[in-house]
């Protein structure tokens, strides 16, 4: 069931236009230029988007979501035992 549910992921993401890492295959990213690059972890069953640009983490949320049963938690603060912290000022 794990490799089934994988699998249908795996081709989802790619549907929408993101790229797999050629390094992991739990790292998908999307987008050329800085302002619209979107980073995508995949961990068991919890996602972890990045990206500047807010509205493009919106509509990839809405598109799993319309896909997948998923909750979104909000704002990570810690995956794999790392914290997370944000640096506003670099934008």
């Amino acid at each position: 069931m794990p490799r089934q549910w994988y699998n249908r992921f795996d081709n989802f993401v790619i549907k929408i236009e993101f790229f797999k890492s050629n390094y992991d295959s739990c790292f998908y990213y999307k987008g050329l230029g800085r302002s619209y690059q979107v980073f995508l972890l995949l961990y068991v069953d919890d996602i972890l988007l990045s990206s500047p640009n807010k509205s493009e983490i919106k509509k990839i949320k809405t598109l799993l979501n319309g896909e997948f049963d998923m909750k979104d938690l909000g704002m990570a603060k810690r995956i794999l035992e790392m914290n997370i912290f944000r640096n506003k000022s670099l934008n």
